[in-house]
This record gives structure tokens, C-alpha cells and sequence, in this order.
């Protein structure tokens, strides 16, 4: 008898200990890139600039538009991944009591040489407005831990991508801090 609990007390830490091997990100807005052998690395983390421009027909001629772009500096992030394999990351936010939908973001940048844009809103001459305009990636959320998500793509398409996670539960965000990653 005494051997049967035992056992089983062994049992239930060893499933414990190993159904979840990585840990949380220590900061809200960290993301974690979740590798096939269940090692993660941190994605890097930039803080954004606001860019807005006139198109050349609005300088020449009136008629045009004025776009606005989030920029970060680098033509790309040292975190790359296979579109082949399944990208998941762990991110951290306030809790996780949230649609994870509501509250993360990940989307593409168009990328040069010197930096990486990614179009946030454009107002034309005739006064039409066009926000949210960011491609986004869909994907899948579960709770992770205490305060994280385990985010799983489903898109796959290769480029650059940021990340941002918002807290629902503040009306004054500082600054947006992106993390981003590559598909190769």
C-alpha cells in the first residue's frame, strides 16, 4: 500500500514538473519565441517612433493623402523561424483573464536597409479617414501560468513581424514596445 501511494505522489510531481517546461517572460509585454525542443528565446524589444508623410500628389498638386507609420530602427530582427515548423511564443500581459485577441497584436512591417515601417492610419484630401490599417497574423491563444498567453500562428507568410501586447486595464499607455521576430 505504502508503495502504491508513493508511486503515485511520484507520478502526479512528474506530470506536474512537466506540463509546463518554460517559464513566463518576467515583464508585461515580454514575448518568448517557444522552440520545438521546448527552449524559448526572448524576442527583441524596441520602442516605436511615429512617422507621418505626404505622398508626392499632395505636395505637387493638394490631392493626396497623409499616411502615419510606426518605425523601428533595423532592417530586421535576429529572431528568425521556419514558417515550416509551428511558431508559438509565450507572452506575458496584466493577467490572463482576457481574450487573448483583444489584447495582442501581431503584425507585418514593410522593411528596407535602415528600418522597418508598418502603416497605422492614412487621411485623404477629401477628408476619408482609413485606420487600423496594419496586416495582422491570425492565431490562437491559451492561458499560460499565472499572467501569460501561449499564442500559436496560423499564418505563416515569411516577413517581418511585431508584436504588442496593451493592458485593458489602463487608460494611459506609455509607449508602445514592440517584440519582433522573422519568417524566413
Amino acid at each position: 500500500m505504502r508503495k502504491t501511494l508513493l508511486l503515485a505522489a511520484m507520478s502526479l510531481c512528474s506530470i506536474s514538473m512537466y506540463s509546463q517546461t518554460a517559464q513566463e517572460p518576467e515583464f508585461i509585454g515580454e514575448c518568448l519565441l517557444l522552440k520545438p525542443d521546448q527552449s524559448t528565446v526572448l524576442l527583441e524589444k524596441h520602442t516605436t517612433q511615429t512617422r507621418s508623410a505626404m505622398n508626392a500628389g499632395m505636395v505637387i498638386t493638394g490631392f493626396g493623402s497623409v499616411k502615419s507609420k510606426l518605425q523601428i530602427d533595423g532592417c530586421c530582427s535576429s529572431t528568425k523561424v521556419r514558417p515550416g515548423d509551428d511558431i508559438q511564443f509565450i507572452v506575458r500581459a496584466v493577467d490572463n483573464n482576457t481574450d487573448p485577441m483583444a489584447i495582442i497584436k501581431i503584425f507585418e512591417f514593410d522593411s528596407n536597409k535602415k528600418f522597418r515601417r508598418a502603416e497605422m492610419a492614412s487621411v485623404n484630401t477629401f477628408g476619408t479617414m482609413k485606420t487600423n490599417k496594419l496586416h495582422y497574423l491570425n492565431f490562437s491563444g491559451k492561458k499560460y501560468g499565472q499572467n501569460s498567453y501561449l499564442i500559436t500562428l496560423k499564418d505563416k507568410p515569411p516577413g517581418e513581424y511585431g508584436i504588442t501586447v496593451t493592458n485593458p486595464n489602463s487608460l494611459d499607455e506609455k509607449s508602445t514596445i514592440i517584440a519582433t521576430f522573422s519568417i524566413l
